[in-house]
């Protein structure tokens, strides 16, 4: 038996995912640990109660996907809207050089990936998803191009293998980041602080409300301009501003589809979500910097995050656990070598080519983080090595930057032009 449920019922079942993800993330130590996002928490849960339902009762689920759509190409908008070029001139020469070495890596796990799949007898193609799609890109890049590859390449399962191995990627990010720092720390005979003096209770409490780590560039309300990806962080926006960037979501989403119908059988052909993400950049740097008109960043930053969060839930509601039991065992070997690889490249690639200094370490940790998992992976992994060593401005402005914007940007764009390599067709 069927159940097909519309747009209405499977954006309430998605609200419940998320609330569901709510409950597990904050009482369940290790989702706590390593940065598993709610509606990943919550959403894989569920897909495993509806294979129990089709497995013991034959009751399968068709949810509408007409709404995940939409929330997928909006999460996109709000990377591209975000994107404003003059962080480039913020980060100077050193946002360029990581931005580089991040290009670098995505290449190298695309490749390798491609390879590992071809030896243990998967598709190439399977390649991507065990490579940049999922690793560098995390839940939401995964579950956008999982629908491309089913449909127009025939790889099945695709979506489910990919935000299972987005999940792996971001416990084993948040797991090798701090061995790498330590083994480069060792290397360098960098020794930790002395531990620091006992706190007062006002401390203590400053400390445990957040307050006692408060940067700088934060403005009167609290708002940090320069992390995108802090879903729970306070945003205070108004009416006018939600409008106005409602307005903005609009005209990248009707961009999309129409260069999508535009593009379809030329050399330009993308996918969707590559040209909302493009029309966001576009929009950003062309009304900031010609028409000097005031982008709502929080406004962006609460409705793209909302968006990922219930495109999230929606995509793991439809997952076919299934289809993952004879793929598991191929696609771990190729997961450990891109762990061993990520290792490498943080101490070989990343750590030389940012200076071999102690902000080179903290950056190593970084990618590490964002490499393997998300953004929030990578601050936790910088934050649990500078507590014990010290600070790194350096790498708190750089990895946020790279690995919340323009990571985004440069994924899209090497994994396009895999796709459309002949080997791969």
């Amino acid at each position: 038996m069927e159940i097909v449920l519309n747009g209405y019922y499977t954006l309430i079942l998605a609200t419940l995912v998320l609330l569901l993800g709510r409950i597990l993330t904050r009482r369940i130590k290790f989702l706590e640990s390593y940065n598993i996002p709610e509606p990943v928490a919550g959403g894989l849960l569920a897909s495993c109660i509806v294979m129990l339902l089709k497995y013991f009762f034959g009751i399968s689920f068709k949810f509408d996907g007409a709404l995940q759509t939409a929330f997928m190409l909006m999460f996109f908008a709000s990377i591209g809207l975000s994107a404003d070029f003059k962080r480039l001139k913020v980060g100077g020469m050193p946002l360029v050089i990581f931005s580089f070495t991040v290009s670098g890596l995505i290449i190298v796990q695309d490749m390798v990936g491609v390879a590992m799949a071809s030896l243990v007898g998967l598709d190439p193609l399977m390649g991507l998803v065990t490579g940049s799609i999922t690793l560098t890109g995390g839940h939401g890049t995964a579950a956008a191009w999982g629908p491309i590859l089913e449909d127009q390449y025939g790889i099945v399962g695709a979506t489910t293998l990919g935000v299972a191995t987005a999940t792996f990627g971001l416990v084993a990010g948040g797991m090798i980041g701090g061995p790498v720092a330590k083994f480069l720390l060792k290397r360098m005979q960098r020794e930790r602080l002395p531990e620091p003096a006992e706190l007062t209770p006002l401390e203590q409490q400053a400390k445990k409300t957040s307050l006692y780590n408060t940067r700088h560039d934060e403005d009167d309300d609290g708002y940090d301009d320069a992390l995108f990806d802090k879903p729970d962080q306070i945003r205070r926006i108004t009416a006018s501003s939600a409008i106005e960037t409602l307005a903005l979501f609009a005209a990248c989403l009707a961009f999309a589809d129409v260069m999508t119908n535009v593009a379809k059988g030329t050399a330009f052909e993308l996918p969707t979500f590559v040209w909302a993400l493009m029309c966001g950049v576009i929009l950003r740097n062309i009304l900031t910097h010609v028409f000097s008109f005031d982008m709502f960043d929080r406004a962006i930053d609460v409705f793209g995050n909302a968006s990922l969060s219930l495109f999230l839930a929606m995509a793991l509601l439809s997952l076919r656990l299934w289809e993952l039991v004879d793929l598991a065992l191929p696609v771990l070997v190729i997961l450990a070598v891109q762990v061993l690889l990520m290792m490498c490249y943080a101490i070989l690639i990343t750590y030389r080519v940012m200076g071999k200094d102690y902000d080179a370490v903290i950056l190593a940790a970084g990618h590490c983080g964002f490499g393997m998992g998300a953004t929030p992976t990578a601050v936790a992994n910088m934050q649990a090595v500078t507590d014990r060593y010290g600070p790194s401005y350096k790498a708190f402005l750089l990895v946020p930057i790279v690995g919340a914007f323009f990571v985004d940007l440069i994924n899209a764009t090497v994994l396009q032009i895999f796709t459309q390599l002949p080997f791969l067709q």
